[in-house]
């Protein structure tokens, strides 16, 4: 590990993309379908853990996203919802993540006569009690909820009043997701108005499953302060090497708005790979574009987008590209820093997350 033997695990992180359907225990999935009848593949929490996994690594993100159909599933109640929120945010802190955005789509939890407002509220009282359990334990995160609407539908200006209304409640940010190929941000123009005449934080995914022209809707269309993934942003990175002593790269006019207006990449390698995000380069992490971007300037973060699926961890893709490009601990906190600085929060509550990184690192 980098700093001469200290744990991933115990830096202080911060965690922006991560879904809250993509981040169920296996067990709490068995238990969770039992109790409504759902059948499942198995009923072993390990077994069922690498079916997750399995299925999810199609290579894919329209297949990838069909496994989502189980846990969605199981998140159709109160208790459910409670439940899945608040071991979501215990799991984080024993990460150590400190801060951690959740994102997860409403209109997908509504099968069992649950309103908006009501799925909304069970999951905020899920992380209130994660927050508190984590508290009793001797340990500090903040967790707020981005509401996603779901790209392929017809509800996002709904879903995005939705999110306005429980902005004073622990909704910090929208997001829309979804199969992305053939739906633009564009498709979501007066969702996308309304959130930017009420000043309330948007990031879009885009750059994973469809190219630059997404990217460039996301920005313009959707008014991204952030991009979910982005990593096909390095489709407009040229690289010209004359010889082994002369590499020349130029940017291309969207990577270069994105590098100079310093828009944050949520990437999340495993995923990335799982999905196919990243076949343009290859299919193993060495290939990711990961150090590319972070190596011309490019305000890289480290998420996991969905720990089950991936059978991840935020520590675990940190490691991850430790290893694949020799990353340093200086190299770790940056991401941190970068990502603290990016976080739907006030000011004054990231430098405080600022604070607690260097202060955590300097230890380390």
């Amino acid at each position: 590990m980098p700093g001469g033997g200290t744990s991933i695990n115990t830096l202080p992180k911060i965690s922006l993309h991560d879904h809250l359907d993509g981040g169920l225990r296996p067990q709490t999935i068995i238990e969770l379908a039992e109790a409504i009848g759902l059948d499942l593949p198995t009923t072993d929490a390990l077994a069922l853990g690498e079916w997750f996994e399995t299925q999810a690594d199609s290579g894919s993100l329209v297949e990838y996203l069909k496994t989502f159909d189980v846990t969605t599933a199981v998140m159709q109640t109160t208790e459910g919802l409670i439940r899945v929120a608040r071991e979501f945010v215990e799991d984080l802190a024993a990460d150590g993540v400190i801060y951690g955005e959740v994102r997860w789509a409403p209109e997908q939890h509504l099968t069992r006569g649950l309103t908006l407002d009501e799925v909304v509220d069970a999951v905020q009282e899920g992380i209130e009690n994660g927050i508190d359990h984590v508290d009793e334990q001797g340990h500090s995160i903040q967790i707020g909820q981005i509401i996603t609407a779901m790209r392929h539908a017809d509800r996002s200006l709904e879903i995005a009043e939705l999110a306005l209304r429980h902005r004073q409640d622990g909704v910090v940010g929208f997001d829309i997701a979804g199969a992305e190929a053939g739906f633009p941000a564009s498709n979501h123009k007066a969702a996308f108005d309304l959130l930017a005449r009420e000043y309330f934080p948007v990031t879009v995914h885009a750059g994973e499953a469809d190219g630059l022209d997404s990217i460039r809707s996301a920005l313009f269309d959707g008014r991204a302060l952030r991009l979910g993934h982005g990593v096909r942003i390095a489709a407009d990175v040229n690289i010209e090497r004359e010889d082994d002593d002369n590499t020349f790269v130029t940017l291309g006019p969207i990577a270069q708005w994105v590098r100079d207006r310093e828009i944050p990449l949520e990437l999340s390698p495993s995923s990335n790979l799982q999905t196919g995000a990243i076949a343009a380069w290859g299919d193993d992490v060495l290939d990711h574009p990961f150090d590319l971007l972070y190596q011309l300037g490019f305000k890289v973060t480290v998420n996991t987008d969905n720990r089950l699926m991936s059978n991840t961890s935020l520590s675990q893709e940190l490691a991850l590209l430790t290893d694949a490009f020799g990353y340093e601990l200086e190299d770790l906190e940056k991401f941190q820093l970068n990502a603290a600085a990016a976080a739907f929060l006030p000011l004054e509550d990231r430098e405080e997350l600022i604070a607690a990184i260097t202060a955590g690192f300097a230890d380390a």
